[in-house]
């Protein structure tokens, strides 16, 4: 006895593998229908099939275009039928995407975060006065804060200052001033209040899963 066994590795490249060789099958026998009309009525079966199979991208605008594109990708851009939508071109899908830059990072004082990049953008673009002042001690505080979580427990404010005065380009120059920045006492026990805030609340959690 001799049997005709058939293996993936033998068969045709799926184009959209997440939709089977079933569904694929069913692309190529609608492209090889001999009349619009036909191809139209089993089109718009695979198109209600293909929903079925991908509940989630009913929640993804234009449904129902993303259905009909992946179907004319499916035919190799055979099929002729009316759709609802323009037809995408070969041209399009092989169009290399637009390259995406790299995020900004502080440098390399990478402790400090995206976040703090991000504010610094802000207040440069801000006109000099006291709000622009009152965000660059806000930023400067937070700098602190952040030096202190990943350093050590100790941190001159000038070193701050330094830092900014880099992360800005030399458009903040705080360096020198006579005001000080939060104390570190003061910082370190927001900290301390942060980890016991997240221990309590798990103690809680754990408080009540024991009473149940």
């Amino acid at each position: 006895m001799t049997f005709d066994l058939e293996y993936n590795s033998g068969r045709t490249k799926l184009i959209i593998p997440e939709y089977g060789r079933h569904i694929q099958k069913l692309v190529d026998h609608c492209v090889g229908l001999p009349t619009k009309e036909e191809r139209n009525t089993m089109a718009q079966a695979i198109i209600d099939v293909m929903g079925n199979l991908q509940p989630h991208l009913r929640d993804v605008p234009d449904f129902k275009h993303k259905l009909w594109d992946q179907l004319h990708i499916m035919s190799d851009f055979k099929l002729d039928v009316d759709s609802p939508y323009e037809k995408p071109s070969q041209e399009e899908l092989k169009e290399k995407p637009q390259s995406m830059p790299y995020p900004r990072s502080a440098s390399k004082y990478r402790f400090y975060g995206n976040n703090i990049q991000n504010m610094i953008d802000v207040v440069l673009t801000w006109e000099e006065g006291e709000m622009k002042e009152a965000l660059v001690y806000t930023i400067a505080n937070h700098m602190k804060k952040c030096y202190l979580n990943w350093n050590k427990d100790s941190v001159e404010d000038q070193v701050i200052f330094d830092h900014l005065y880099e992360l800005t380009d030399g458009e903040v120059d705080y360096r020198g001033k006579e005001d000080e920045l939060a104390d570190i006492k003061v910082l370190l026990k927001q900290r301390g209040n942060q980890g016991q805030g997240k221990k309590k609340s798990t103690h809680n959690k754990n408080s009540k899963n024991r009473k149940k």
